[in-house]
């Protein structure tokens, strides 16, 4: 059994891909720091594949805590890198803080992989790195744009950075740029907690909705696109957690074609703001209390992928629509909701 390392396994995807993983026959340990994320998620991931999953508290800008972990663990086989910052909007507002902590723990992660011998590497990537791209949807080829924030920026840097080192080590990689990861685990034992007011839209629309938040905003109304919201392609996060799986299997069996090789996670779809806001409003039956505003600093007008790659070579086919991602993102958020106000009381 190959044993997989999943850094910022307790973040949103990174939890769901050790469940998939597991499901799929891989060994997985976690490192997460929780400054963004909590352990507790890991228990709802443990009760779906009966196992206890092992986590590290590791700061990976931290490397000789790094190394310790493989030091312990001399035959993790790949590793999948998720741990990051990741709001567009704090990284315009810190863009120091992300460029130290997304690029000096990626740094350390590939030098242990180099040192102790780790084959396999998946990067997590995201659609950021095409900026504002002149022509939708967006293949792999597409020419990257200047990155509309630092954190875009952290993962163009990324990707040069695993670039370069796999020209100089053995190491055989795979760059993952996916587009918006949205909704829960069918089980509804894990899903999304952001920390804070939620940066993201599909969080922002469910905690408007239970009512931790008056309102919500709509950033930008004046936007070339359907409606004058930002456009976007949504996919669900089982979808992108298999893609990760799949492209583990991918590197094991020996099909990388070039060194890094890079697919486009998303549904090749399209929505807007407000039609993601409208999908979710006909699905739970709530009407949804949002004030329009102006643009925010950050943000790309429109982007969606073409996904014929990842489904080509990797055997990927989303399975999850938009009513399948609201829908699930509101049984989350109702038992959220239903876990908060038990302990109120007990």
């Amino acid at each position: 059994m190959n044993k997989i390392l999943v850094t910022g396994g307790c973040g949103y995807i990174g939890v769901h891909t050790i469940v998939d993983l597991a499901q799929n026959g891989y060994e997985v340990i976690s490192v997460d720091d929780n400054s963004r994320s909590s352990m507790d998620i890991l228990k709802g991931a443990g009760e779906i594949i009966g196992k206890k999953i092992k986590n590290y508290v590791v700061d990976l800008c931290n490397l000789k805590e790094t190394e310790n972990i493989f030091e312990e663990n001399k035959d993790i086989t790949g590793i999948i890198h998720f741990a990051a910052f990741k709001a567009v909007g704090e990284s315009v507002e810190k863009p120091l803080m992300y460029f130290e902590n997304n690029l000096t723990s990626l740094v350390n992660v590939l030098k242990c992989a180099a040192k102790y011998n780790v084959p396999h590497f998946v990067f997590s990537s995201s659609c950021t790195v095409y900026g504002s791209p002149d022509a939708i949807p967006v293949t792999e080829e597409t020419p990257q744009k200047p990155a509309e924030s630092p954190y875009g920026a952290t993962k163009q840097m990324g990707e040069v950075i695993v670039n370069a080192t796999v020209k100089s080590t053995p190491i055989q990689a795979i760059l993952l740029r996916y587009f918006n990861p949205v909704g829960a685990h069918p089980s509804i034992k894990i899903g999304e907690i952001p920390l804070g007011k939620p940066a993201n839209l599909v969080p922002a629309i469910t905690q408007t909705a239970i009512g931790k938040w008056p309102t919500m905003q709509v950033w930008g109304t004046d936007y070339p696109t359907r409606d004058g919201s930002c456009l976007r392609d949504y996919i669900h996060i089982c979808d992108i957690a298999h893609a990760h799986t799949l492209a583990l299997n991918y590197l094991f069996e020996k099909k990388l074609k070039q060194n890094p090789e890079i697919f486009n996670l998303g549904t090749g779809d399209g929505y807007t703001v407000l039609e993601v806001i409208h999908a979710f409003e006909k699905m739970s039956g709530v009407k949804l209390n949002y004030q329009l505003g102006p643009r925010r600093a950050g943000d790309v007008v429109a982007i969606y992928a073409n996904n014929n790659k990842a489904k080509s070579e990797l055997g990927w086919n989303p399975q999850y629509n938009l009513d399948d991602m609201m829908a699930s993102a509101w049984k989350w958020e109702l038992k959220l909701k239903n876990e908060s106000s038990q302990g109120a009381t007990s």
